[in-house]
């Protein structure tokens, strides 16, 4: 058995084609994600892959939605989005199919 810590991932990011990874491959990008609020991403969108969120705890808007613990986002190709954490202590699990390096251009 091996054992890893999340706070050794750079940005909660542990399954993708980089450097650390638990799994290096590029079928996937896995990432558990903890925000404070006032945390946020820019308007960006993928070219290649498909991203999930799924809303663990807190509150989250993208594209001026509310979204709330339970709540997963599905984000297709071309799809733009930006992130902004309304709580402390927000936790996302993050899903990119397929795995794509360099795959996240600012709108």
């Amino acid at each position: 058995m091996k054992t890893a810590k999340l706070d050794d991932m750079i940005k909660g990011w542990f399954i993708g084609n980089f450097e650390p990874s638990l799994c290096k491959t590029n079928d996937v990008e896995v990432a558990v994600k903890k925000y404070n609020k006032g945390d946020f991403e820019d308007k960006h969108y993928h070219k290649i892959a498909t991203e999930y969120t799924l809303i663990i705890s807190g509150r989250v808007r993208m594209n001026n939605k509310e979204y709330k613990e339970g709540d997963i986002i599905i984000m297709e190709p071309y799809e733009t989005t930006d992130f902004e954490c309304l709580e402390d202590n927000t936790v996302n699990v993050v899903v990119k199919l397929p795995g794509a390096n360099n795959d996240k251009y600012i709108d």
